[in-house]
């Protein structure tokens, strides 16, 4: 997504954005006088940043006249501007690698994994094999993993298309272990091979496991895949 931070290059979709932030919330008339624009061009606007989910409106009663909109950005209007969670996360690796052994960060992220694990058991362990690949798949998500899974002649296939970490990874290699971790967890199963990583340079990271490895699949010769 483009950056709204750049103020010498500012448009004027990144002025309300901007301008909202800023705000907490703009009106109509208040985001015009920003960008020094007419409010028909701050609705035309609007409209736009509110399809792609970027803004929410809220109605405002007068006592005499009719309602009016303020507008404030909403949790994915908040993700367009920069954090420094990667360059915090990496300081905090660094000075635990500093005050720690050797180690001691995998056994941090296995500590996370477990967490997760245990807080998501119910949810899962009672679930067959290819539902359970759904469930990982989702519980993946929610971390940040885009990923789904395919069944393959070899067996099945999880493959990661992004990875919320690999910023930090470049330089803190033990975080790779947080993802294959919770797949091993979840599936319940030490079958499993990693055949890509995107730390390494490739497009995606995928792993396999074995048919062997997982009990009889349900409705077997079907191709299907899951998002």
């Amino acid at each position: 997504m483009k950056s709204v931070t750049d103020k010498s290059k500012n448009s004027t979709r990144d002025i309300i954005l901007n301008s909202i932030k800023m705000n907490n919330q703009a009106t109509v008339e208040e985001l015009a006088e920003a960008a020094s624009v007419s409010p028909v061009t701050v609705r035309h606007h609007l409209n736009s940043l509110q399809a792609d989910g970027l803004l929410v409106a809220d109605s405002v009663r007068r006592k005499v006249g009719r309602p009016y909109y303020v507008y404030s950005l909403s949790e994915k209007g908040h993700e367009l501007f920069p954090k420094n969670y990667v360059r915090l996360s990496g300081r905090l690796l660094d000075e635990l690698k500093s005050r720690f052994p050797a180690g001691m960060l995998v056994e941090v992220f296995n500590g996370v994994v477990e967490r997760i694990v245990e807080e998501n058991r119910e949810d899962f362990e009672n679930l067959g094999f290819e539902e359970r690949l759904t469930f990982l798949v989702n519980l993946l998500g929610e971390e940040g993993f885009l990923a789904r899974w395919e069944k393959h002649e070899d067996g099945y296939h999880l493959i990661e298309y992004s990875c919320p970490y690999i910023s930090v990874g470049r330089t803190h290699t033990e975080i790779c272990t947080f993802d294959k971790s919770l797949i091993l967890s979840v599936m319940q199963t030490d079958h499993i091979q990693q055949h890509s990583c995107m730390l390494r340079g490739d497009s995606c990271c995928e792993f396999s496991i074995p048919y062997s490895a997982s009990p009889a699949p349900a409705g077997a010769g079907t191709t299907d895949s899951q998002p």
